[in-house]
């Protein structure tokens, strides 16, 4: 089933375009062509065009930690018969909400929960998301290390090659590293994440060559993250998984670090609850995903077990909205 109609009429090159805006969502037209092998010109008219009609979209967020320590918390959420797209509607316009998915199997909604760590965790649960209208049972568990989290699945469209994944800690952001100017600029590239310099700069009353150089310096620190969402089908992906992964304690580590380096796992995390991973894996076809459970997870020292879950509909990656969701639930192939 496709997400949008126009995604059956993507061709090689929309592919490649939308690959290299993965990899650098603010990458000039320019450097975008010398990728793709073709005209800035013909580059700048196909890209705008796949961000006008909400196939692809770019926005900036600080790193979860900018406004002081969190936790994260997975929350894996049931609904009451025919309530799952209310609830989901309820949780998007959070703005605590970091992931969110609609999927298959006894739960119905995965979302990420960010949760400072001076605030009450069952105020935000019991009197916030339990008593959403719909919902009616929340598993929480607290994610405790990220692995993994990257785009660099979509990149064999471009070279046809595997990419070796070297593990990157996470940057650990706090509060001084951000002043009332970063959040300002943060805040307007939010939603439109390739607007120029000069146009931020004209929003929030400095001049450009500040806000070129506040933005350059967070990027550099890894306080800010770039994030280009697109659909999986439009990249060729028919298979978004979510693996929760039942490991030895002894091995839980190294198999999260063994997990890390495949092309086809996109995220990574350990969680609290029964020795668990968190996996989410993209692949093109389900024969991808039969050989990736036989080949590749089944024997993996210290696996125990797992669950899986197939998502139907990204709401939210990155704390950003998907640009095609509204579209997907009403049933018109298009955003709203």
């Amino acid at each position: 089933m496709s997400i949008n109609p126009v995604l059956n009429e993507l061709d090689e090159l929309d592919r490649r375009i939308i690959v290299a805006l993965q990899s650098d969502g603010r990458a000039s037209w320019t450097s975008v062509a010398d990728v793709c092998d073709t005209s800035v010109p013909t580059v700048a008219r196909r890209a705008q065009q796949l961000l006008a009609e909400g196939i692809v979209r770019v926005g900036v967020t600080p790193d979860i930690s900018h406004a002081g320590p969190v936790n994260l918390f997975i929350l894996r959420i049931g609904c009451e018969a025919g309530r799952q797209a209310k609830v989901a509607l309820e949780l998007v316009r959070r703005d605590d909400v970091r992931f969110l998915t609609l999927v298959t199997g006894e739960t119905d909604i995965i979302a990420e929960l960010n949760v400072r760590t001076d605030d009450l965790l069952h105020t935000r649960l019991i009197d916030e998301v339990l008593a959403i209208d719909g919902v009616s049972r929340c598993e929480t568990d607290l994610l405790l290390h990220t692995y993994k989290a990257t785009n660099d699945w979509s990149r064999q469209l471009l070279t046809g090659k595997d990419h070796v994944y070297t593990p990157v800690e996470p940057h650990e952001c706090d509060s001084s590293h951000f002043n009332d100017t970063d959040r300002a600029i943060v805040a307007v590239l939010r939603d439109d994440g390739r607007a120029s310099f000069q146009g931020v700069a004209d929003v929030i009353g400095v001049n450009e060559s500040t806000v070129r150089r506040r933005f350059e310096t967070l990027r550099a620190r890894g306080c800010i993250l770039v994030n280009t969402l697109v659909p999986a089908p439009a990249l060729g992906f028919e298979s978004e998984i979510i693996f929760m992964i039942t490991v030895t304690p002894a091995n839980l580590d190294s198999a999260a670090r063994e997990l890390a380096t495949y092309q086809g796992v996109r995220y990574v995390a350990a969680t609290l609850n029964g020795s668990s991973l968190m996996c989410e894996v993209i692949l093109p076809t389900t024969r991808d995903v039969f050989d990736f459970v036989t080949r590749t997870l089944g024997p993996l020292p210290g696996v125990q077990g797992w669950t899986a879950n197939m998502e139907m509909l990204n709401l939210k990656r990155g704390f950003i909205e998907t640009p095609w969701w509204r579209g997907r639930l009403n049933g018109s192939g298009r955003d709203a």
